[in-house]
This record gives C-alpha cells, structure tokens and sequence, in this order.
C-alpha cells in the first residue's frame, strides 16, 4: 500500500512507500490511524483496525459484511456507523449490546429478544414488544417490567419470580402477583 507522509510514535513513513500488510496491523495495534497513512486499507487491516475499535467502522468506505460482523461485535454500538444492516449484523450488535437496539430502525421480533435478553432494559428502546419480547426481557431483569406499559399477570409473575423487588416498579399489582412476592419475601426473611 502506498503511504502518505507520517511522523508519529517512532514511526516514519514517506509519501509513496509502499507498506507491507503486516506493518499496517502492527501500526494499528500501536493505535496509529491508518487512514492517516493510506486511504484504501485492505481488509485485513480494517479488521485490525475494527476489532481494535468497533467505531472504526465509521471512517472505512464500504466496508465488507465480515468488517461490519467484527465491528459489531467489538462494540455493538458501533452498528450506528453502519448504514442499512443486515439482520446478521443486528442480532451481532445487540448480542454484544443489547441497548444497541436503539439505533436499530424497525427491529425484527427477533432482533428485539435477543436485545432484551442479554439486557432486559433494552425494551425501553422498543415501541411496541410482543408478549414473548416482555417476557423474554423480565426473565432477564425483573425490573425491566417498569419499562413495559400495562404488563398482564403473567408478565408481572414472571418479573417477580426473577426478583421480588421487581413488584415496586408494578403500578398496579393483581392480588396472586402481591401474594407470590409475600411469599417470596417471607422465604428470603
């Protein structure tokens, strides 16, 4: 690759040298940017680049599927950077992050579980989730409930089975919800 001129942490590189690949991945282990130096890094060096820093993604032109799945996957936030992802790279980011969700536009139902269920609180982010998705995100946390308008009986068991404090964030608890969490404070006590 050839290289624009550079002088930074021991390393000088002049305008039109031609860089090896392996000495542009150590460069970006050194947290040198490369796009500093060569403007068309090749994919092995955007993986460097990637799994260094999944932000990274934002400043590659066109990226490949692998380079966004690495960038995702070393931060799930990163899915911002990336314009129109596939779901692959979706269910990547919010296994990584699950509040990555948020950036996500029109999120399959499985998208969303996967988001609830490596963080429960993740359905604040979710407009309207399914039964399966609220469940999905009390099983996790039992305190996500407060983020889930109007929960049904089954929703309310569910987040008070996963910690019975969960029933102070239920505005209005059934009777079998209170009496499961009695119960369950009686047992702790």
């Amino acid at each position: 690759m050839k290289a624009k001129n550079i002088e930074r942490a021991n390393v000088s590189i002049k305008t039109g040298e031609v860089i090896p690949e392996q000495e542009l991945i150590e460069l970006v282990r050194q947290k040198i940017n490369i796009l500093q130096i060569t403007a068309n890094p090749s994919q092995g060096v955007q993986l460097a680049m990637v799994k260094k820093n999944g932000y990274a993604i934002g400043y590659i032109e066109n990226p490949s599927e692998k380079v966004k799945l690495t960038a995702v996957q070393q931060d799930g936030d990163a899915i911002k950077c990336i314009e129109d992802p596939s779901v692959k790279i979706q269910l990547a980011a919010v296994q990584q992050n699950g509040n990555a969700i948020q950036y996500i536009r029109n999120p399959s139902e499985k998208v969303q579980r996967a988001a609830v269920k490596q963080n429960g609180y993740a359905i604040a982010f979710i407009k309207t989730p399914s039964v399966k998705v609220q469940l999905a995100a009390v099983k996790q946390k039992g305190h996500a409930i407060q983020h889930i308008k109007n929960p049904s009986e089954k929703i309310q068991l569910t987040a008070v089975k996963q910690n019975k404090d969960a029933i102070k964030c239920i505005e209005n608890p059934t009777a079998k919800v209170i009496s499961l969490a009695e119960s369950l404070a009686e047992q702790t006590s």
